[in-house]
């Protein structure tokens, strides 16, 4: 009969990317030698079912996400993504799944230059749990607690669609059109803007990725960098697969209180960001300024002076 370790060396034992891995899967720990003058920088995500993806998801798109929510971690610090552990629990061993969830785990690890370096399995109700490490360089990671009065606030790319596409999930329809699906791949494999933080680190004060709500992880940033925020409702854009699936208001509402984007939310200092929107233009990189921060804190209005509730995803 199969059993932990055939499961392991199956679907989870993988060469590694980097030398710098000195042992991996197969032992009680891994070693690794981490880079001269960088700053080891790790987080950990728990996935479950019915709360962090739909119970029907493809086991593919769940590895994926599973490992991409955990690098736009690294990402939203201004870090090189490097290694990553798994601890796997399920309630039998399924073949299928396990080669869809290996299959899409690996080539987000492939996508994204990380390696898999350990972790655990066991039998009980499904959860995902991913440590991710890597490498920030001394006295360059972005901070929440960073942000400054005055600082122009950005987002990479667009957010919205996420939380379009789980709307677009629930309806159950039996065909999507291009602009659905589109919405639904942006739910189910979200793209962690790894490339994008490495010119953001270079001109940001305060960063954060988007994964419960623009607005409510926003506020993460004012609350420990003692500041306000004004932003320019009338300025967002969508992206043009969202555009026409709904009117301005929900896109607005998607925008500003969905989750699950992971683009990175962070303020630029005024005096760098035309420097900033350069360096960003000539990388080819996508980006909206989406307002300031301002000097009452904890507070988020519009230009006209109204409240913005900061509502988004709560885990409890």
């Amino acid at each position: 009969m199969a059993g932990e370790f055939d499961l392991i060396a199956r679907y989870f034992s993988w060469p590694a990317h980097s030398d710098s891995v000195n042992l991996s899967v197969g032992d009680d720990a891994a070693l690794l030698d981490i880079s001269p003058n960088h700053q080891l920088t790790v987080s950990v995500d728990t996935l479950v079912p019915g709360v962090h993806f739909p119970v029907d998801t493809s086991p593919y798109d769940i590895g994926h996400k599973a490992l991409s929510v955990n690098v736009s971690d690294i990402a939203a610090m201004g870090g090189e993504p490097r290694w990553f552990t798994l601890a796997l629990t399920l309630p039998t061993y399924d073949t299928a799944w396990l080669e869809g969830f290996s299959a899409g785990l690996r080539a987000a690890a492939e996508s994204y230059g990380v390696d898999l370096i350990g972790g655990d399995t066991t039998r009980g109700p499904q959860t995902i749990s991913i440590q991710i490490m890597g490498e920030t360089p001394v006295s360059q990671a972005l901070r929440r607690s960073a942000g400054q009065m005055g600082d122009i606030l950005y987002t990479t790319a667009t957010t919205g669609d996420a939380a379009a596409g789980l709307a677009i999930y629930l309806e159950q329809l039996s065909e999507l059109s291009a602009p659905q699906q589109y919405c639904l791949d942006r739910l189910n494999r979200p793209t962690a803007r790894v490339a994008e933080s490495r010119v953001i680190r270079d001109y940001a004060n305060a960063c954060i990725d988007v994964s419960d709500g623009l607005l409510q992880d926003l506020s993460h940033i004012l609350k420990v960098s003692d500041c306000g925020a004004t932003i320019y409702t009338d300025q967002i854009k969508f992206s043009p697969a969202l555009k026409p699936l709904y009117n301005h208001q929900q896109c607005l509402s998607f925008a500003l209180t969905g989750g699950d984007d992971y683009e990175l939310l962070f303020s630029v200092p005024q005096v760098k960001s035309k420097a900033f929107e350069q360096a960003m233009q000539q990388s080819g990189y996508t980006y909206q300024a989406i307002g300031k921060l301002t000097a009452n804190s904890g507070l988020i209005r519009d230009r006209q002076g109204n409240p913005l509730t900061a509502t988004g995803f709560q885990h409890f």
